[in-house]
């Protein structure tokens, strides 16, 4: 390089950092001036090391300063969304418009929740109108099965035929199985009725959850999932009493009539006034597109396994070759289910990367956790309120009020935290805190406990478990890609309702454990007959047999039954603590108010597939690349520790011969030359003969 080139690339050099201090004097970051004094001060090799580097370096390693950047990050930005806030709109629609939007989803919530309690009441009256004590159990399990077994399947047809056709298809299916339940004439057409209501009941449930969170964004969306945690807790503790009174007052038939009305008003205001964008996916490419395999092993998975459940110790003894069999074989074809999502299925049910995160993974567990905890009340409590203190159907409904009430409340005030704050973990923190202690207080429950107990304590367990009833599907929801909001929903739904069923054979399998105990001390006072009807699997059919029973047998039964079901309230104490201490596994994570509406149909969810393999090839690429890392270093500190020279280390100049060793004087190119400090080398003279011969050729 000449000299002067040299002269004007040094010159241009030093005209960078003034330049740059010119542009960057209004906004200066840390990271800017980092990435300028690394361009500025790195030319060739010569390096001149900035002071301000290592500072800024250890300013933003400063744990406080990383906070704030995440803070910073996660605060809501300005959106559309805001500016419709402003003017009285949320996401273009008026409040008018989303009340009556809402109305209709609740009006849809209440019906399907209200038919699993309506007829618990309206049982024996059915049973009796028919004839059929075998169709008792089933009047109302086949409404939970279908249910349980078809919600995976609503939550991915939704993404291929759109949100909205799949809600009113629900309400369709919901109303045909209640007018057929209306009509019966035999205990076989109201069961196979039931079934039908529970898959629409199910597509009901879930589908409205989806649909809010393609409605709202996810700060305001906790509200509106508060609303319809408040109604579903209503819905299930008036049941009882709305079918009581009917039976009583009109006919058991009403308890399906009602629905036809009330769903049908829910049906044309969703289909007039739910604008969500629905794809036009041709029928046949649609069907095409379901993923049949998993959802018959699914359904079928679903099936035999609450069937075993359903059987065992009731219809045949818990080890008998039926029950082992529907339970092994349902569990073998959930899992030859979980693998085909995981490995086949084109367009799966339940996408695996949900279950990738830890937060995610535990969203669930708690989910599972709180299903399981809840649902005992709803079941045992009417126990404890017919067989120990002598209530009838009706008024174990109405004593179960302060339950149902407290759990709407805490429903409600979880959303509207979430709405205020924009965080969902306080409400699930304080949630299982008070279901645990709420619980705990059950144990203390008697044959003489007084009133004013029995109503505190359910108002206690009532708030912790409305607190949590729908804080999950936000955690859930914040940490998943907006196109997983419906199978994730779904998946969500699933897993609650299986902890549902399996903590309601659990809880009565503990119990029976504990009332065996306790019949060698009633021998003494009942007879054979009268102990053979408050035993095993007659003692939750025969609670009016209790009272009438003579006051010192009477007494002794309650005590016993009592008594039985505290290790029950223990156990399920002991539930509550492992969700306090799993709950603590959920990252928390600031919500905002932009939304994006999820996007259905075929050609999104070609989209959304061609996304996922993406993904997975990037994370397996991403896996390679940091194995091979870890063998390099492996190797690098193998060869450290033998003394062995490492590819790309500087080896000592010591320990080669003199004659390599480069001296400091010793410049490595020209231009650095010019950058030495100190005299420069002198010149060498050319010999005479040398320039004589130059000059007389020049010359």
């Amino acid at each position: 390089m000449s000299s002067t080139e040299d002269h004007k690339s040094r010159s241009d050099t030093s005209r960078l950092p003034e330049e740059s201090s010119r542009t960057d004097s209004k906004t200066v970051s840390p990271a800017s001036v980092r990435d300028s004094s690394e361009t500025l001060h790195s030319i060739g090799h010569v390096t001149v090391e900035d002071p301000r580097c290592d500072a800024l370096q250890r300013l933003e390693s400063h744990p406080y300063h990383q906070g704030l950047q995440f803070e910073e990050s996660e605060k809501p930005t300005a959106t559309a969304q805001d500016e419709d806030n402003k003017d009285g709109k949320i996401m273009g629609r008026t409040k008018g418009k989303i009340a009556v939007i809402m109305l209709a989803l609740c009006l849809a919530v209440f019906l399907a929740a209200l038919d699993v309690t309506i007829i618990t009441t309206a049982l024996p009256t059915i049973s009796e109108h028919f004839h059929s004590s075998a169709g008792y159990t089933w009047i109302g399990s086949a409404f939970l099965l279908a249910n349980a077994a078809s919600i995976p399947s609503w939550g991915k047809v939704s993404d291929i035929f759109g949100r909205k056709p799949m809600l009113l298809l629900a309400n369709i299916i919901f109303m045909i199985g209640s007018l057929v339940a209306a009509l019966s004439n035999s205990i076989g057409m109201l069961i196979a009725a039931r079934a039908v209501q529970g898959l629409g009941g199910g597509g009901l449930i879930i589908l409205v959850n989806i649909v809010i969170g393609d409605l709202f964004p996810l700060r305001i969306r906790g509200a509106f999932y508060g609303v319809i945690g408040g109604v579903w807790a209503i819905a299930s503790s008036v049941g009882p009493i709305i079918g009581g009174a009917f039976t009583q007052a009109v006919s058991w038939r009403w308890c399906f009539w009602i629905n036809l009305p009330l769903d049908g008003i829910a049906f044309i205001i969703l289909l007039v006034f739910l604008d969500i964008k629905t794809p036009r996916t041709p029928l046949v490419e649609g069907l095409k597109a379901v993923d049949w395999i998993g959802t018959l092993t699914v359904v079928g998975g679903t099936l035999m396994f609450l069937f075993g459940l359903q059987y065992g110790g009731v219809t045949a003894p818990w080890d008998s070759a039926l029950v082992l069999c529907l339970l092994i074989f349902g569990g073998l074809t959930l899992a030859i289910f979980l693998v085909w999502e995981w490995k086949a299925a084109k367009f799966p049910i339940i996408p695996m990367a949900i279950f990738s995160s830890v937060t995610n993974c535990a969203t669930l567990a708690i989910v599972f956790l709180h299903g399981f905890v809840f649902i005992s009340a709803s079941y045992y409590l009417p126990l404890y309120f017919q067989a120990i203190r002598g209530a009838t159907p009706i008024l174990s409904g109405v004593y179960l009020l302060p339950t149902a009430l407290a759990l709407a409340v805490g429903s409600i005030a979880t959303g509207v935290t979430i709405a205020k704050t924009g965080k969902f973990l306080p409400p699930i923190y304080f949630g299982f805190f008070m279901m645990a202690v709420g619980f705990g207080l059950f144990i203390n429950f008697d044959a003489y406990s007084s009133w004013a107990k029995l109503i505190l304590f359910q108002v206690v367990a009532g708030l912790g478990v409305g607190l949590i009833f729908q804080a999950p599907i936000i955690a859930l929801q914040a940490h998943i890609q907006p196109r997983d909001i419906g199978t994730a929903t779904a998946t969500l739904g699933f897993i609650r309702q299986l902890a549902t069923t399996i903590s309601v054979v659990i809880g009565e399998v503990v119990y029976q454990n504990q009332l065996k105990k306790k019949i060698p001390g009633l021998a003494t006072v009942l007879s054979p007959q009268e102990l053979g009807r408050i035993s095993g699997g007659n003692a939750g059919a025969n609670t009016e047999f209790i009272d009438q029973l003579p006051q010192p047998q009477k007494g002794a039964v309650r005590v016993a039954f009592a008594d039985s079901l505290q290790p029950m309230w223990i156990m399920y104490t002991c539930f509550a603590a492992v969700g306090f201490v799993t709950m603590f596994l959920i990252k928390r994570k600031q919500l905002t108010r932009q939304h994006e509406e999820t996007k259905t149909g075929i050609e999104a969810e070609k989209a959304n597939r061609e996304s996922r393999l993406q993904e997975a090839a990037e994370k397996r690429a991403s896996k390679a690349s940091l194995s091979a890392d870890k063998r390099a270093s492996k190797l690098s500190f193998k060869r450290r520790s033998q003394g062995r020279p490492i590819s790309g280390d500087t080896e000592d100049p010591k320990s080669r011969p003199t004659s390599e060793v480069p001296t400091e004087a010793t410049p490595h190119s020209s231009w650095e030359k010019d950058l030495e400090p100190g005299p420069r080398p002198p010149v060498p003279r050319i010999p005479e003969e040398h320039s004589s011969k130059e000059n007389v050729s020049r010359g």
